[in-house]
């Protein structure tokens, strides 16, 4: 069944496409590009994802009906929850929020409120709507832009001033079109000229809070915005500057701002995605008398918005009740049973993620697109050093991760940066003064290097 995606849902299109080739197993071979194990959290976020595009297919009255299943990440930090939940939404562009819980406190007490993380997502959605919208425009701006530019190095001469040109004088146009062709080739991009920019009073803007006033339904922005309008300034850049701003500006008139708004608050609602964090940090595992302020008084706030409800932000309302929420926690001291049953049952799936290990470690260190030894030896190539890593370092290097883990808190892959940091230090410290520009690494090089580390009870000083 094929159903045509409705305007309510245009603005999300383009990602619901994206989504069309993206089979749960292909999701879970993007993520196994870049995360080590942990398959069955990503059998389970490859299937809410595959799901968001199979709601989209349905008849409206039907779609309505289809809620998003909730996940709830459970174990250790350091072995991916996070980078599963970001790659995930990198995949198909989908508006995508992390958020700590413990930064949130209940309404009415010091903290913020937990209507801004919808705010925020909303933001996020638009500003990519907006992103995608300018660059449809940009050939259109950059044409605009280059007409303006060409004003500014080149002002136009009065019609009476060019009859009056001598036979040996060249004509305006002519001028021009050659100018034109010397700042398309990229001749012109160091000189310097004198452009007017738009500032609007930035620092006036951050002493209004917007929270309580966009639930009035009131722009703050755009109110502030009215009360202290923009000021032009005369500013020196290079034309390569002055092309860049002018263009900008240029896309910003193009595009239809309403469209845009309208767009992203459709691509928040229907795809987007928040990661709360730390939710263990809110579950209380103490009797009280009340409800605890700093805990259970977080979560029946945040339960309005896991079940479904109306948010208003500058943008207009927003409803909640189909953005994906995967929340994540350690649960070292409390457990999930400990949240309040109304939101342990807003997040149906739960998935248990696995402590690393030394096999683990060594499969991060070199096998993922961006694993932490092709990063250090892509840094020490701009200075001209090979770094080579023998396979025996590889193992070293992870069996001591491993160990010193095990021996104190368990901060996952985490380790392995502390290790390499050390590890590398001094080569990274000498890399512009070396005569020697390349260094092999070995098990005996390792050694010799963490042996502070491995031998110091007190690791404060090298825990992240």
């Amino acid at each position: 069944m094929n159903i045509p995606i409705t305007d309510r849902e245009s603005g999300c299109e383009a990602v619901v496409e994206a989504l069309t080739h993206l089979t749960p197993r292909k999701i879970v071979d993007e993520l196994d590009k870049y995360i080590v194990g942990q398959d069955k959290a990503k059998r389970s976020v490859a299937l809410a994802l595959r799901n968001r595009w199979r709601r989209q297919r349905l008849p409206a009255a039907l779609r309505d009906e289809v809620a998003p299943k909730n996940i709830i990440m459970i174990g250790p930090t350091g072995v991916g929850k996070t980078e599963i939940a970001r790659r995930l939404a990198g995949l198909v562009g989908a508006p995508f929020l992390k958020v700590e819980a413990s930064r949130y406190t209940e309404v009415g007490y010091h903290g913020r409120d937990v209507d801004t993380m919808i705010r925020d997502l909303v933001e996020i959605a638009v500003s990519g709507v907006k992103s995608s919208s300018m660059k449809e425009v940009e050939e259109h701006a950059r044409e605009a832009a280059e007409k303006r530019l060409l004003d500014l190095l080149l002002p136009k001469t009065p019609k009476r001033r060019t009859e009056e040109a001598g036979p040996q004088e060249e004509p305006a146009e002519a001028t021009r079109e050659k100018l034109c062709v010397k700042l398309r080739a990229g001749e012109l991009n160091d000189r310097t000229i004198e452009l007017s920019v738009e500032e609007r009073p930035f620092s006036m803007m951050q002493v209004f809070s917007g929270g309580g006033l966009e639930e009035l339904g009131i722009d703050v922005q755009n109110v502030v915005g009215n009360m202290f309008p923009t000021r032009s300034s005369v500013k020196k850049v290079t034309v390569a500057e002055a092309m860049r701003t002018l263009t900008m500006q240029e896309s910003e008139k193009l595009i239809d701002k309403e469209k845009v708004a309208r767009e992203g608050v459709n691509r928040a609602e229907n795809l987007g995605v928040i990661f709360i964090d730390e939710i263990d940090k809110i579950a209380s595992s103490l009797p009280t008398h009340g409800p605890d302020v700093s805990r259970e008084g977080v979560q029946r706030d945040l339960l309005p918005l896991i079940e479904g409800a109306t948010v208003v932000t500058r943008y207009g309302p927003v409803q909640t009740n189909h953005i994906l929420f995967i929340a994540a926690g350690a649960f070292h001291v409390s457990k999930p049973s400990d949240l309040i049953p109304e939101l342990q049952g807003r997040f149906p799936i739960r998935v248990e993620l696995s402590s690393l290990g030394k096999d683990d470690f060594v499969r991060i260190l070199t096998e993922p697109k961006n694993a932490i030894v092709k990063q250090y030896e892509a840094l020490l190539q701009t200075e001209s050093v090979e770094l080579v890593f023998a396979g025996d370092a590889i193992d070293e290097i992870a069996e001591t991760a491993a160990r010193v883990n095990s021996s104190m808190q368990n901060i996952g892959a985490r380790r392995l940066y502390t290790i390499v940091e050390q590890l590398l230090e001094e080569v990274s410290f000498g890399a512009p003064d070396m005569k020697k520009k390349r260094i092999s690494i070995d098990r005996k090089y390792v050694r010799e290097r963490v042996k502070g580390i491995v031998e110091d009870e007190d690791l404060s000083k090298y825990i992240l």
